[in-house]
């Protein structure tokens, strides 16, 4: 070989390596924008809609008018404290309960701690707007515990323990549904804390309660802050579970009904304007106290804590605790089962039904509306998580083996739908309908809400996916970062391509986080509320949730039909979380952080 054919093998060797790189840089940016440009059309162009709606006339001209309206109308003001009242209060039960249980559960042992440790989280199988139905049959006027009471002669009639409409009960359904979010992150928080830390404080004299409250708890507080962050914004922004008890003046229930309305009114606007601007106001506070002054630590608990061995009274007194709240946050799935197995007419003034029946689980399966509604629930559901898993895992990938500039931007992105109320996003998404090329446009036969002949699937497929992208693409990141790269380059070095590397090596890997992800978002959409109570408008587009509130209010046989429904999105939710848990362990707290 001749010098000039060496350094032209030489330079031919050195372009190859050059293309070689440079082609996986060019593929991920194409990923990156594609997925950039996809956010930013589904994600925050509808919030932006929103925000513009909020800010404009009806002419188009930019006011502060309808903003103003909502603090100036007694009612719609009256409706937005009342919504940060039930948050507030929903927020701090739900802490409340989760502290002290965080702590029992993960200090502790005692005899019934690993059953007690599951049925606490027996909330998430039930969402509160479900589970609306059966706290009604229970704390109502003629509902069970009033029976319970005058049977036992503690009083002489009923009492209206729902009170103003349900309030207190809205607040007590949505803690006890809720607070598990709190507790799978205090829980979390906890185990991650160098026992050592907490010893150096017990060395120089301090006691329980000042280790607690100057180690402890400010190592665990970006946990607090994670869980009640989403307990806050879902209970400020709940729709389902107001309608239920019929409590109407509460904002989400004002942006409901101000539907019809959006085409010619700023007002709907307006509303979810003030609600996203009040939930992120919330969350800076709630940052600022809560996460922002948290303590670091320089390393996870490298030695594992000893459990404290309880015996005798102590023993019983951390069993009573759990199982208290237990029966308590049972409640609802109790009085959802019993109207499912109720006679039409038969669970009235008593504490159990007079009459059972099985005919309410069958109806659920064959009428017309509840057929159709599981119908629609699985084709839209499925849908989404597939969409959902396959953006999520691009990513992740980008986000945790990419090497370009604007991943961090893509992250918090992904991300945002944990943090932007379920109920702004449906009405955005309602507002990206009324827009071209929807309205009026090329795309109007095939996507379309408010119209005389709507066809919502896209957009409950593209919201359904939104909304549980956050899980796909947790689950996702946790599995990569626990799989070492050297693996991917093993594959790259005996000619594999990125494709066959990513279908041969990276997604048998990962498959358990993968398949996490993918049942949280295919069972949380199934029962999704905001979106189907909002986008689906007539009973042929109907999902489960919508057949269930609608299916409610009808006379005869419309209650059970309803709960027995209720039952099996229970027994769904059940299924998928007990294989999400078993999946990825105790890590499932993570996918429940904004």
């Amino acid at each position: 070989m001749t010098l000039r054919e060496a350094a032209d093998a030489d330079a031919s060797a050195r372009r190859a390596r050059i293309l070689r790189g440079v082609r996986p840089r060019l593929l991920e940016r194409f990923q990156l924008s594609l997925l950039l440009a996809l956010l930013g059309v589904f994600l925050l162009w509808p919030i932006w809609l929103v925000v513009r709606g909020g800010f404009t006339s009806t002419t188009g001209d930019f006011s502060l008018w309808a903003i103003g309206q909502v603090f100036a109308d007694e009612i719609l003001r009256r409706g937005l404290l009342n919504s940060l009242l039930i948050a507030a209060c929903t927020t701090t039960l739900a802490t409340l309960i989760s502290l002290p249980l965080g702590v029992i559960v993960s200090r502790t042992k005692f005899r019934g701690r690993g059953l007690l440790s599951g049925l606490l989280l027996l909330p998430l199988i039930l969402p509160p707007f479900v589970g609306a139905i059966g706290m009604r049959h229970i704390l109502g006027r003629e509902g069970s515990l009033n029976a319970l009471l005058e049977s036992l002669g503690l009083i002489d009639e009923g009492v209206d323990i729902l009170g103003r409409g349900g309030l207190a009960a809205i607040v007590l359904l949505e803690a006890i549904s809720l607070y598990p979010i709190i507790f799978l992150n205090v829980t979390a928080a906890l185990s991650n804390i160098d026992p050592a830390l907490e010893e150096a404080a017990r060395n120089v004299g301090a006691g329980a309660w000042t280790r607690f409250r100057r180690v402890t708890l400010p190592l665990v507080r970006p946990g607090i802050f994670a869980g009640a962050t989403i307990v806050f914004i879902w209970s400020f922004t709940e729709l389902g579970t107001p309608l239920m008890f019929e409590y109407y003046t509460v904002t989400p229930v004002q942006v409901f009904n101000g539907l019809k309305d959006m085409e010619t009114s700023r007002q709907p606007y307006a509303l979810v304007t003030v609600m996203l601007g009040v939930a992120i106001v919330f969350y800076l506070i709630g940052k600022l106290l809560l996460g922002g002054g948290a303590h670091a630590m320089q390393a996870k608990a490298s030695v594992r804590r000893e459990e404290r061995a309880l015996t005798g009274w102590r023993a019983m007194a951390a069993f009573g605790a759990c199982a208290s709240v237990v029966c308590v946050a049972s409640l609802p799935h109790i009085g959802v089962i019993l109207a499912s197995l109720s006679a039409p007419g038969q669970w009235y003034g008593s504490i159990v039904p007079r009459a059972f029946t099985l005919e309410h689980y069958e109806h659920a399966l064959t009428h017309p509306l509840a057929s159709g509604s599981i119908r629609n629930s699985l084709l839209l559901s499925l849908a989404a998580a597939g969409a959902a898993t396959v953006a999520g895992l691009m990513v992740a990938r980008l986000v945790v083996r990419g090497s370009i500039r604007g991943r961090g931007v893509l992250d918090a992105l992904s991300m945002l739908p944990l943090a932007v109320p379920g109920l702004v996003m449906a009405f955005g998404f309602v507002a990206l309908s009324l827009e071209w090329p929807f309205k009026n446009g090329p795309l109007e036969p095939f996507a379309s809400i408010i119209a005389p002949d709507p066809n919502p699937f896209p957009f409950l497929i593209i919201a359904y996916a939104v909304r549980r992208l956050p899980y796909v693409v947790r689950s996702a990141v946790a599995g990569l970062q626990q799989t070492s790269v050297t693996l991917e380059e093993a594959a790259k070095s005996v000619g594999a391509g990125r494709f066959t590397t990513l279908r041969r090596v990276v997604v048998p890997l990962i498959a358990a986080n993968l398949a996490a992800g993918a049942i949280l978002a295919f069972s949380f959409s199934m029962l999704e509320v905001s979106d189907s109570l909002i986008l689906a408008q007539r009973e042929r587009d109907y999902p489960i949730t919508k057949a269930i509130w609608s299916l409610y209010d009808r006379l005869g046989d419309g209650d059970g039909i309803a709960s027995a429904m209720g039952v099996w999105a229970m027994a769904l939710l059940a299924t998928t979380l007990l294989g999400t848990s078993a999946l990825i362990g105790k890590k499932m707290g993570a996918l429940f952080r904004a």
